[in-house]
């Protein structure tokens, strides 16, 4: 089938109309050196089909989860997706619906979000949650501009064990305003709570942790939310989401504002997107919250209905109220986790991530009872963990691969890290015999 978007006719036709002869005359207003750079030996065209097979062998050349059990996290992760979830996120309904500007026409979007608030409210134990927004990293900076707007200042604390992908998102959706941003240095793998509290004073707005954190590590912070009353600083703690069906969620522990990425609940890998990020707070930081809040209320014949109660982006309010113009939603992918959520209800929930934290576990244990491979550190994790190689990490991933595994994420590709660091994950997808068979490779590094 030719693609050709004009025929030859359409085109001199075009052309007689502007007067001109040709394309080539139609362009000569352009400096010859900007052709002569466009010079691109292109090959011969192909046919659809052609086309087709092509690209299935370049894609052959790729490997993904779906051909190799694998072990690699970093914020995004190998969990099962039930088919349902695609059977009903796939409906047109949903994957072909925008914004709802038109509330009386978009009660069904309208309630999908509804629904999604409520469990991430549940999920996180928090008052109240916005209708999603774009990643995790994005839901970081949003809340860090919410504290700000909530608090009056200007002063942010970051503890470096938070994803280095985030922190740099950070910076970016802050590099245009005067902001100081007190980066805090792991202490063994977890944040550094004495220098954290050190730092704190009258002009901060919020002091940032993730726990899990970036290296897996689960942090104890539940002191740290009474450390802040006196400078009124917020609290907000990055989280992954899934672990929330094992460990005690952010919102018991004083928690103001609880953000992530929502990859886990429901969403492929997808090479790292798309996904969706949340953010969650109490009731009192409702009027702050960036994006859009959908209630429910009734109609004038008493019926149930929902509408858009928050809309603070600068395209629903005035400029200078709106609390973000870039907090943009996947409310598709968001729609994809609460039907997650619905269908594991509480028990599910609960017996993936008991799964994922009981797996990891059985999988450390084993590889720190390897001579070429040692714990980096000792402290309670969920399902992700670091440990030292003898021999460098990708050169690891690399016997891993051959043998039919995907392996870990090799610390100094992200970050200026030891090269012999290798981090693991390891979700309820993994049976015992992966487990195993992952452990028999290693083994050849002894």
């Amino acid at each position: 089938m030719n693609y050709t978007p004009h025929t030859q006719q359409e085109i001199n036709e075009m052309l007689k109309v502007i007067g001109m002869k040709s394309l080539d005359e139609l362009f000569n207003h352009l400096p010859q050196k900007l052709f002569d750079m466009a010079d691109i030996k292109l090959e011969k065209g192909m046919s659809e089909m052609d086309v087709s097979k092509y690209l299935n062998n370049l894609a052959k050349k790729n490997s993904s989860f779906s051909d190799k059990p694998g072990f690699l996290g970093g914020g995004v992760y190998d969990h099962y997706v039930p088919p349902a979830v695609d059977a009903l996120a796939n409906r047109a309904e949903f994957y072909t619906a925008y914004t709802p500007y038109q509330p009386e026409a978009s009660q069904g979007a309208l309630q999908a979000i509804i629904e999604y608030q409520t469990a991430i409210a549940r999920l996180t134990k928090m008052d109240i949650a916005n209708a999603s927004l774009y990643d995790g990293s994005s839901s970081l900076a949003e809340a860090i501009l919410m504290a700000m707007e909530v608090t009056g200042k200007d002063e942010v604390i970051i503890s470096e064990t938070t994803h280095p992908e985030w922190i740099e998102v950070v910076k970016a959706y802050l590099a245009g305003r005067d902001v100081t941003i007190h980066l805090v240095k792991a202490s063994d793998g977890e944040s550094d709570f004495k220098a954290i509290k050190s730092l704190v004073s009258a002009e901060t707005a919020c002091v940032c942790i993730q726990s899990p954190n970036f290296y897996g590590v689960v942090e104890d912070y539940r002191e740290l939310k009474s450390s802040l009353s006196e400078s009124k600083a917020l609290l907000v703690v990055g989280c992954y989401p899934l672990s929330l069906g094992y460990l005690e969620p952010p919102g018991s522990f004083g928690a103001d504002i609880v953000v992530g990425d929502g990859q886990s609940l429901g969403n492929y890998m997808a090479f790292g997107g798309p996904h969706f990020g949340f953010l969650a707070c109490g009731q009192e930081y409702v009027r702050k919250i960036p994006g859009r809040i959908v209630g429910q209320t009734e109609d004038s014949l008493s019926q149930r209905g929902y509408c858009l109660t928050f809309q603070t982006r600068e395209q629903h309010i005035r400029r200078e109220k709106a609390t973000s113009n870039i907090c943009s939603n996947h409310a598709l992918m968001a729609l994809r986790s609460v039907i997650y959520l619905s269908l594991l209800g509480e028990a599910g929930l609960h017996e993936a991530a008991r799964l994922s934290y009981h797996k990891a576990h059985y999988l450390y244990k084993k590889v720190i009872e390897l001579p070429a491979f040692e714990p980096v550190f000792d402290k309670p994790f969920f399902n992700e963990f670091v440990v030292r190689s003898k021999v460098p990490a990708l050169a690891v991933n690399q016997a891993l691969f051959n043998e039919g595994f995907i392996g870990g994420l090799a610390l100094n590709t992200v970050g200026d890290y030891d090269e012999n660091l290798i981090m693991f994950a390891v979700t309820e997808k993994r049976g015992k015999d992966e487990l195993d068979g992952f452990i028999r490779v290693l083994k050849k590094f002894n």
